[in-house]
């Protein structure tokens, strides 16, 4: 149990939060949000002991095995599977110890240190630490090659695969899909559902929030506050907060409208039926949590593109690669006005690449690329940060595309990104990446193009601007293609999804869940790959095997959904009982027997939430298992 009492934090003169109490009992996912600088990672250093408070008391049970993810990872020539189960800081200290007693030839101690070790599961921490590098992307070639060959994106996965090694009783995640593609991203979010320990997990990632987490602490206006539930139900919660602020609906008007649109279309559609159930079901959500954005500090739009020529941009059997190495053959895509494309695939199989090509960054090895003579791209990837001048402020990065605009003009559309008052004359070196995302996008939209290439956008950002950003896709008028790990966006934006794998790329006709699903295939080398997706099964064929896989595990998914309906009745229960017992009256002696059955009705509550969320879980694993 960790325990946070009346606890005060500052930074300098400015506090953080103050006056703040709550409590993460053993075995809570807990997340944290707030807006960048709130407070969130210096809690985590509290609670690794890095930090002190200025008032009030924290405590937690001693001799915890507490895990985090290292930001710094040494040059060192160790194979990175070693430095991986270097996590494992036990089995490390009784492979050493075992060494000294065979050095001492002490056969007594072998043999105890030997047991210790086949009860750690010491002898099978090589197959542990492989599986982990695997899902996290690494292939088994990659596993034995030096940990100073790789390159700063890779060695971060290096460490939170040595931070997964541990056999931890607490896990703390930073931002932890930071470097990550959406594959890994889905292979952690399962792996961290099954963590057994207490997890602290700090992510501008509200699909991988909406999963793991059955709290969330939020930090906001000096306050750090526990909500019971996952995101959404915070959202949901602390939108009754701000349930006043009618002004809040209209922000989310677009987007509810846009989604609204995709359905009335395509619902009667086969090939996109499944799609328009996610966008309903995306619209629900949408309903219920508008309100708890209201006082987001982002408020941007795209202008109407001034030419929108058709097609915007196409490609015809288009080789792309470098050097002889091709990774995609025989591409073709055309692009219009309104077309909204997300591409999936497994990491290095030519997405990035497939966007330079369109962006015109990068020649292909044969092939046609054509663009129309009005075309304006917006292109984000993360070399795009690189560019900025770095000595510069937004503000002049903003008049060197316009150098008649009047400064006026230029603050109040800097403004709509979070770039107040003086901070637009700030220089750019010492930004976060978040903010230097934010100008990059900032510069971008102001350029009003007609065609946007999106390679993972929301890297960096917190989640206030990804849903402005998200909101701001919605009313943009030009096409878009994207590249994300981010599923909410992936699902709010976009409305054909391309599938970049074996070479190829082809149209995947089903959802998001459909990809996890190829992608459980694919590692499990299941011959099923492309191919069910694909137009080479015809559209009347397809429909044909969707209906049999459907009816085929529809008991499992009946069992998931009933689950599900369970953990989220018994989470709803679960707070409603929390807030009478936060009740002063509640403890006056004239309330005595309520009292009573309120806390006896909690302890129910509680045992059935743990054997809901223990179905679910199974629930969960048989389909995993089962598909």
């Amino acid at each position: 149990m960790l325990n946070f009492k009346n606890i005060a934090l500052r930074r300098g003169v400015r506090v953080l939060f103050a006056n703040s109490s709550f409590t993460i009992h053993k075995g809570q996912k807990v997340g944290f949000t707030g807006a960048n600088g709130a407070g969130k990672s210096s809690l985590f250093a509290l609670v690794k002991n890095e930090l002190h408070l200025d008032e009030g008391d924290f405590s937690m049970p001693p001799n915890l095995e507490i895990a985090h993810v290292a930001q710094e990872t040494p040059a060192v020539t160790s194979s990175a599977i070693d430095y991986v189960i270097d996590g494992d800081q036990q089995l490390r200290r009784l492979q050493k110890q075992l060494a000294l007693a065979e050095q001492d030839d002490n056969g007594l101690k072998q043999a105890e240190y030997h047991a210790a070790l086949e009860t750690i599961g010491g002898y099978t921490a090589q197959a542990r630490a492989s599986r982990l590098m695997n899902g996290l992307g690494f292939t088994a070639d990659q596993e034995h090659n030096a940990v100073n060959s790789f390159s700063g994106g890779w060695r971060m996965r290096l460490n939170l695969a040595q931070a997964l090694m541990c056999r931890s009783d607490v896990l703390l995640l930073d931002e932890p899909t930071n470097h990550l593609d959406l594959d890994a991203v889905i292979w952690l979010q399962d792996w961290l559902c099954k963590y057994a320990g207490t997890l602290l997990l700090i992510s501008h990632d509200r699909d991988f929030l909406d999963t793991i987490t059955d709290h969330i602490v939020h930090i906001e206006q000096n306050k750090a506050e526990i909500y019971t539930g996952n995101y959404s139900a915070f959202e949901r919660m602390r939108a009754e907060k701000l349930s006043q602020q009618q002004s809040a609906y209209q922000k989310q008007q677009r987007e509810i409208a846009h989604i609204q649109s995709f359905v009335d279309r395509f619902k009667a559609q086969a090939t996109k039926a499944r799609q328009a159930q996610s966008r309903i079901k995306a619209l629900e959500r949408m309903e219920l949590i508008a309100m708890a954005h209201v006082d987001s500090p982002f408020d941007f739009s795209f202008a109407k593109p001034e030419k929108m020529p058709n097609p915007l941009l196409s490609l015809d059997k288009v080789d792309i690669g470098y050097d002889s190495n091709c990774v995609i053959k025989q591409a073709g895509i055309s692009i219009s006005p309104g077309d909204r494309i997300g591409l999936l695939g497994p990491n290095g199989a030519g997405k990035s690449s497939f966007i330079k090509v369109l962006a015109g960054d990068m020649l292909p090895l044969s092939g046609i690329r054509h663009e129309a003579d009005a075309l304006r791209i917006g292109y984000f990837a993360q070399h795009q940060l690189e560019q900025l001048q770095l000595d510069e402020s937004p503000l002049w990065h903003l008049q060197r595309l316009n150098k008649q605009a009047t400064e006026k003009d230029l603050r109040n559309f800097l403004g709509g990104f979070d770039f107040q008052g003086d901070k637009v004359l700030d220089i750019v070196r010492p930004f976060s990446g978040g903010e230097k995302a934010r100008l990059v996008l900032a510069l971008l939209v102001y350029q009003n193009p007609n065609l946007l290439l999106l390679d993972e956008p929301t890297n960096h950002l917190d989640l206030e601007m990804r849903h402005a950003l998200s909101v701001a896709l919605q009313d943009y008028q030009g096409a878009i293609v994207v590249v994300s790990h981010d599923r909410h966006l992936l699902r709010s934006v976009t409305d054909q999804l391309l599938l970049v794998a074996g070479g190829k790329v082809q149209p995947f006709d089903g959802d998001l869940d459909d990809y996890r699903l190829w992608l459980t295939e694919q590692k499990r080398g299941d011959d099923k790959t492309v191919a069910e997706f694909a137009p080479s099964v015809s559209r009347k064929d397809q429909r044909k095997l969707d209906a049999e896989r459907r009816q085929k595990h529809k008991p499992l998914f009946d069992a998931l959904k009933k689950a599900e309906m369970a953990v989220e009745k018994y989470h709803n229960e679960q707070r409603d009982l929390e807030h009478q017992l936060a009740d002063p009256d509640i403890y006056d002696e004239s309330a005595k027997m309520l009292l009573k059955q309120t806390l006896e009705r909690k302890v129910k509550v509680d045992k059935a939430l743990d054997e809901a969320e223990m179905a679910w879980m199974e629930a969960e694993e048989k389909i995993e298992n089962a598909t």
